[in-house]
């Protein structure tokens, strides 16, 4: 019996690499009996007599994991997200930090297409990056197309960590890790100008070796449908949130209709965002309005139900 981590999954096959060697395998039938399916990032135990025919057997305890993207044991994102083409989305950058704090994710800002975007808007873009930062998150912003400064920066960060780049669909993942380690050349494609929105170029999770860690570069996608946490999980995935609801005059406050709450007095003091503080609001409703799924977590069934 074999260890190793799964570096790509690809039409019911999983490469894993074990001591430096890559081996093709398969997951046991017993896998789907118990409803798991391994991911890209997990840590397996698996036997093989061939490279190419293998079969995972185990598959180890995971700190966190992801649906879209499908990926276990991430450390952190860059969170690709576009100036233009398509156009920036604060409430679709907000769906994927909040997604990103509940899996105990670091995440990273990384806005594209800074040389294609209108002076006029410029401004108003530097002002959401300060506010990103001054909550905690590292956010880059560039008028020129991918400084090497920049670039430098952001792969040192990848040492000894699993890092995932995700965004919506044409926001220039794809591209921006092409300019970190031209050798990986993955493939890119245009933004649809019917739809704004980009054309889907990468078809499979895989891991590359990039500035001593591993990178995925992950299929792109257009929304967030459903969140997976509880109603009142919420308030602590939004850190400014958190840490202003320390002076709510209740405790168990949810900041939408209680008196006397700090966090919506700190908005109207512009000390949070209001933008972000709209966007907790949409998805505070959204999840009020989800219908319970038994098999996320937080939930138990009743017996007899």
């Amino acid at each position: 019996m074999q260890k190793g981590q799964i570096v790509q999954s690809l039409s019911g096959f999983y490469d894993v690499k074990s001591d430096g060697e890559i081996f093709r395998t398969r997951a046991r039938g017993n896998f789907r009996k118990q409803r798991v399916s391994p991911l890209v990032g997990d840590w397996v135990e698996f036997e093989s007599h061939a490279k190419n025919e293998g079969y995972i057997l185990k598959i180890e305890a995971r700190r966190n994991e992801l649906v879209r993207p499908p990926l276990a044991n991430i450390d952190q994102a860059v969170v690709v997200t576009a100036c233009v083409q398509p156009d920036f989305s604060a409430n679709l950058l907000d769906r994927q930090l909040v997604t990103l704090e509940e899996k105990k994710i670091r995440p990273i800002i990384y806005f594209t297409k800074g040389d294609l975007t209108p002076q006029a808007k410029q401004a108003e873009l530097e002002q959401l990056a300060v506010g990103y930062r001054k909550i905690g998150y590292e956010v880059y912003l560039n008028w020129q197309a991918f400084t090497s400064e920049a670039l430098k920066k952001l792969e040192t960060s990848f040492a000894n960590r699993l890092t995932i780049f995700m965004g919506q669909t044409g926001a220039g993942k794809s591209t921006l890790l092409n300019h970190i380690d031209k050798r990986l050349a993955l493939q890119t494609g245009e933004v649809s100008q019917a739809l704004n929105r980009g054309k889907h170029t990468t078809r499979k999770v895989a891991l590359f070796p990039v500035g001593d860690g591993l990178v995925a570069d992950t299929p792109g996608f257009s929304s967030y449908t459903v969140f997976e946490m509880r109603l009142e999980e919420l308030k602590n995935l939004f850190p400014e949130i958190a840490e202003a609801s320390m002076n709510c005059r209740f405790r168990e406050c949810l900041h939408i209709n209680e008196p006397n709450c700090a966090v919506k007095a700190a908005v109207d003091a512009g000390k949070i965002m209001a933008s972000r503080y709209e966007n907790y609001v949409q998805f505070f409703n959204l999840i009020k309005a989800q219908k319970p799924d038994y098999q996320r977590k937080g939930y138990s069934k009743k017996k007899g139900k």
